[in-house]
């Protein structure tokens, strides 16, 4: 991979060197690489592709965990959480004991591993939220809930500059990856505003199936408004909006 320089940038192919335009800037790079059919059928790529089936397992895995919290995400996704998810995916997906290589698999690895996962890397819920929570999953009653604590806004919620407001939201997921369903459910706080007023203890509860045999994901967040002659505003669109899965029971 090379880097295009001058003053023509350069999308497309020509002869052997493809050229085309990355968040890196514009790059070139040569054609190559074995025969896809090559690879499909000769035992000296079964590594490969072992490792292709978990790699498209991962991906498929994470688009329908982004999909289950789409709602949230709209206001709480850096540039590249799509591929950070997918790497944090294939490490459940490897965590897997009971399938064959190639066959694992996120309902036999271990979707716990995804706890702490951030989806807005500009934003992360640890540098923003310091106030004390605790998140329940009740499998048997269907019931994903947060609970935070008393707090005073100014104090416990590092805001990026520009804030008067913001709100509290959580979701709760019951993700079934084998057949890319799931349900879901979504609480939030009303906006308020970003001061030294103590705000009371926030108690949100998320329903999903009771005795669900899915993974279940809650997933915990803020965000930031600017008050503007009277109207709220999402500040800077949401850039740095933190969110991130605070909770998860695997299988």
């Amino acid at each position: 991979m090379a880097r295009q320089k001058g003053i023509i940038k350069l999308k497309g192919t020509i002869g052997d060197i493809t050229f085309y335009k990355t968040k890196d800037g514009h790059l070139a790079r040569e054609k190559g690489g074995v025969d896809a059919s090559r690879i499909k059928s000769d035992p000296a790529f079964q590594r490969t592709r072992e490792n292709g089936a978990e790699f498209g397992r991962a991906g498929k895995a994470g688009k329908t965990l982004r999909t289950a919290f789409r709602t949230l995400l709209i206001n709480s996704a850096d540039s590249r959480m799509v591929s950070r998810l997918t790497q944090s995916m294939i490490k459940v997906i490897q965590a897997d004991l009971v399938n064959d290589r190639g066959l694992r698999n996120v309902i036999d690895g271990e979707a716990e591993l995804l706890v702490g996962f951030d989806f807005n890397i500009n934003g992360k819920l640890g540098t923003t939220l310091f106030v004390p929570f605790v998140g329940t999953i009740d499998r048997a009653g269907g019931e994903i809930s947060i609970a935070i604590d008393p707090f005073v806004p100014a104090n416990m919620i590092a805001a990026p500059g520009g804030t008067t407001h913001y709100k509290i939201i959580s979701a709760g997921a019951e993700i079934n990856f084998e057949a890319e369903t799931f349900v879901v459910s979504s609480s939030e706080t009303a906006i308020q505003p970003w001061d030294s007023a103590p705000v009371v203890a926030i108690n949100q509860l998320n329903a999903v199936t009771p005795n669900s045999v899915s993974p279940l994901f809650l997933a915990l967040g803020v965000e930031f408004y600017q008050e503007v002659n009277g109207r709220m505003y999402p500040l800077k669109n949401g850039a740095y909006n933190p969110l991130a899965l605070v909770k998860v029971s695997g299988l």
